[in-house]
This record gives structure tokens, sequence and C-alpha cells, in this order.
């Protein structure tokens, strides 16, 4: 359950027969709350009002516990738009980090998919277990395998239709990556900086296996509109992490050489 104040501060809470919620502003008895539908206002004791309503996903994976980072969720998003995580997907996915990507990968292949999660650090591992269970509690254990090792020494799947790589090195998993992606499978890369993406993308390229690698980022700003006062919020979400996406060709086949606009010769400069 997630209730907003007036100021807009969101407070995420597991609700219990016997439970309150206590803050500054008074307390909130969970059983005010136990069968009301969302979009409820409740008053604590001192006064104050606060909506209730259950969390979104974005919202839960922003307040979740973290063991590493998480991937935000305008990039989680944006991974499971554009590398077209469909239902009924096999998804590999390598860094599970906190677990806030994996909850979005299993909403997208629904109950007909099935995600396969690779993270090294077993205490990273144990955290996203714990998030992922909290969330969907015993109903995703039929389409996830959280596996504790490296991808590289330890992936045996074949036929994947997706390949989701959010460690610091993703370019030393593209090989292995081609060997479980079925044909028009996709890579996509998450990492941080222009020098991993660089690399990343003269790897996918120079491998053979893949299309032309295409690499971007998204900024997200809000509006503050109030009236005539429309304007750009002062703050904004800016660079998170960059994405690096490609497509899986069939065996045996080198793709078409780049056409590339020629530069100037010096003569022209």
């Amino acid at each position: 359950m997630q209730l907003t104040d007036p100021k807009n501060k969101r407070h995420t809470i597991t609700l219990k027969e016997d439970g309150v919620f206590h803050t500054h502003k008074g307390a909130i008895p969970h059983s005010d709350l136990i069968g009301q539908p969302e979009g409820s206002v409740v008053r604590s004791s001192g006064g104050t009002q606060y909506l209730a309503f259950r969390h979104l996903l974005q919202d839960y994976t922003l307040a979740m516990p973290r063991g590493a980072a998480v991937i935000y969720p305008k990039d989680a998003s944006m991974i499971v738009g554009m590398a077209d995580i469909f239902p009924g997907a096999r998804v590999v996915e390598a860094g599970v980090g906190s677990g806030a990507l994996t909850c979005f990968l299993l909403r997208a292949v629904g109950p007909e998919g099935h995600v396969t999660s690779y993270e090294r650090r077993e205490d990273f591992a144990d955290v996203a277990r714990k998030n992922v269970e909290k969330f969907y509690g015993e109903s995703m254990e039929a389409n996830w395998r959280l596996v504790v090792g490296d991808l590289v020494a330890s992936i045996d799947e074949i036929d994947v239709d997706r390949v989701i790589l959010d460690m610091l090195a993703p370019w030393e998993c593209v090989d292995a990556a081609a060997k479980a992606l079925t044909p028009g499978g996709v890579i996509c890369c998450y990492v941080a900086t222009t020098t991993q993406m660089s690399k990343t993308v003269e790897v996918i390229r120079d491998h053979g296996c893949f299309t032309e690698p295409h690499a971007w980022e998204t900024l997200v700003r809000d509006w503050h509109v109030e009236g005539l006062a429309v304007r750009p919020d002062h703050r904004m979400i800016g660079h998170t992490g960059f994405l690096v996406t490609a497509r899986r060709m069939a065996d045996g086949v080198t793709p078409p050489p780049r056409r590339r606009r020629p530069k100037g010769t010096t003569e022209e400069l």
C-alpha cells in the first residue's frame, strides 16, 4: 500500500491486521485501510489526510531494499519496449542486482514466459530474491529461475528470445549471448559510461552474428502545470545509463557491409 501526504511524499507499507503506520503527523491503524477501495482518503491521528493506493511497480522498485543500484523505471520501461519483451518470451538477464528489472521482465513475459537471472554475488542474489518474492509472492516460482554464478560459465539455455546484460563488462558475454539467442532474438545491454558503451558497441559490431548495434539514452523531464504557469520542472531525471540493442542474425549469414557517408578531403575543407 502507498500513502501520499499533502506534500506528495509517498510512504510504502505492508498492511497487517494489527499494524499501525506511524509518522510525525500522527498514526494510522492499518485496519482503517484494509478493505477500503483504492483511491480512498484516510486521516492520521494528527489530522493529516493521506491518499491510499496500491503501489505501482515503478514505485515499488524505487522503494525496495537495495543490494546494488536499481535500473530506474524509465530505463526498465525502455528495455521492455525497445527490446520487445513480449508475453510468452524466454528471457535471460545477467546482473540481477536488486531485482528491479526482473520484476518488469516477469510482468512482461507473463505466466506463459520464463526469465532466468544470473547474478555473480550471493548477497545481491539474496536481496533480489526477497524483493521479487515480496512483490509477486509464489506466483513467479514457475517462470523465474535465479542462478548464482557467471553467465558465461553457467548458462545452459538455448533458443532464448532476449538476452539482457546489466553489468560492468557486457562485452565479455556477447559470444555467450549469441550462442543462446534464437535467430531474430535481441541482445540489450545497459551500461553507465560512454567508454562502456563504446566498447560494447564495437564488440557486438565485430562479432559477426548481430545486426548493427543501436545505442541511446532516455531523459525524462516533468512539467509544472498550474493555470497559465506552464514550464519545465527545475529538476529532471537526466542520465542514468545507456542502452545498446542488436538482433541475432541467422547462422552462417554475413552482415551486409555498412555504407557510410564519405568524409570530405582536405582540399574540400
